[in-house]
């Protein structure tokens, strides 16, 4: 039965005319001939177990970018994460990093750390809040480098604000501490800190960032990094399976929206604040954080799940409107969140139309009751 719901549920989601959450998603064939077209138009070659004209300019193109000597295109994040900390802690020789409790790496990897590198993550910092300096400061061993995620998605994506980031990075400096950046979303930062990417990534020993979190394309990563630390960075390429006989696919994908896509998160951002302010006028309806940092928060309902996600697809059928994806519980008995990650797809949306449709959504559950 539940199967059945689900498989309902997914056709209802893909005949809706406007989903919410994220950027505008082209079809398999849609984006192939994309690329075909992208890259013929920019004569494009396949690299060879990465190397090549055209993977090497997007890694220079990347680091210059990150204001980093070095870059490399990895298949995934978790492998460049991974391939990052366990370099850290080899150099400083110690098997323990410091990580905060909301981290990708310890939720989401199985512990890869712990399993393939032997390696001990020490939670540092807050659960609900950003790691910063002092957080760092009241560790009492040394660590072989600290994990730091900008902007912290579980946290609603929150971020330490400018004075308290270069504190953290000026402590770590002190102590000897290597930062490594989690900067999956490091491209929608610069909207809240009005800094370049290179002026936020300075003081990081390396940084990862995403290839298709916000860029649109199919997978991957890029670890960015001084000389040294990018060459060893391609040994455990190497050592890990993940130096593919070409990665041009991917990196055709990333490349040919590349600049397109970072134009647009200001206005992303933009319409992220206009949202939170609108959704916070509605009774039931709570945001993290108040004010957005970056074009994500976490929208929070006091609703049960299944009368939430009944009134969600009632809206759907009437109006072809896809609000959210899926609901989480809370600490909080009877209340319930979700994430919205603000695209394209709300650019042209008015508040108005925001405001009606959520406030039917609580009206509908409030009715239920």
């Amino acid at each position: 039965m539940m199967n059945n719901i689900e498989e309902e549920r997914g056709r209802l989601r893909t005949s809706c005319s406007v989903e919410l959450k994220g950027f505008s998603q082209a079809t398999p064939a849609q984006t192939f001939q994309e690329m075909a077209d992208w890259a013929q138009s920019n004569d494009v070659t396949h690299d060879v177990y990465g190397e090549g004209a055209f993977i090497q300019h997007f890694e220079e193109k990347v680091a210059k970018l990150l204001g980093k000597q070095s870059a490399v295109f990895m298949p995934s994040g978790v492998m460049a994460q991974l391939i990052a900390v366990n370099i850290w802690c080899e150099r400083k020789r110690l098997q323990r990093f410091g990580v905060h409790a909301s981290s990708h790496l310890l939720l989401h990897e199985k512990q890869s750390y712990q399993a393939l590198m032997q390696l001990h993550g020490v939670t540092v910092g807050h659960r609900l809040r950003p790691i910063v300096e002092e957080d760092l400061s009241a560790v009492a061993e040394p660590l072989g480098c600290l994990a730091v995620e900008l902007p912290a998605r579980e946290l609603g994506g929150q971020l330490p604000e400018w004075e308290e980031l270069e504190a953290l990075k000026k402590s770590a400096a002190q102590s000897g501490t290597p930062l490594h950046m989690d900067g999956a979303r490091l491209w929608e930062t610069k909207a809240y800190y009005q800094r370049s990417y290179a002026e936020i990534a300075d003081g990081f020993s390396s940084v990862y960032v995403s290839a298709y979190k916000g860029l649109g394309g199919i997978a991957g990563a890029l670890l960015a990094g001084d000389t040294d630390f990018i060459q060893q960075a391609r040994l455990w390429l190497r050592r890990l399976g993940g130096n593919l006989v070409s990665q041009t696919p991917m990196v055709v994908s990333t490349a040919m929206r590349f600049d397109k896509q970072l134009a647009i998160l200001e206005a992303c951002y933009q319409r992220t604040l206009s949202l939170a302010a609108c959704l916070q006028t509605i009774p039931g309806i709570r945001i993290l954080p108040r004010t957005p940092q970056v074009n994500m928060f976490h929208a929070y309902f006091d609703a049960d799940i299944p009368a939430l996600l009944n009134a969600r697809d009632n809206i759907a059928r009437q109006h072809g409107y896809w609000l959210f994806n899926n609901l989480e519980g809370t600490e909080v008995p009877g209340w319930c969140k979700t994430e919205f990650y603000i695209g394209d797809s709300l650019l042209q949306m008015s508040d108005v139309q925001i405001l009606d449709l959520f406030s039917e959504l609580m009206g509908q559950v409030n009715k239920g009751n």
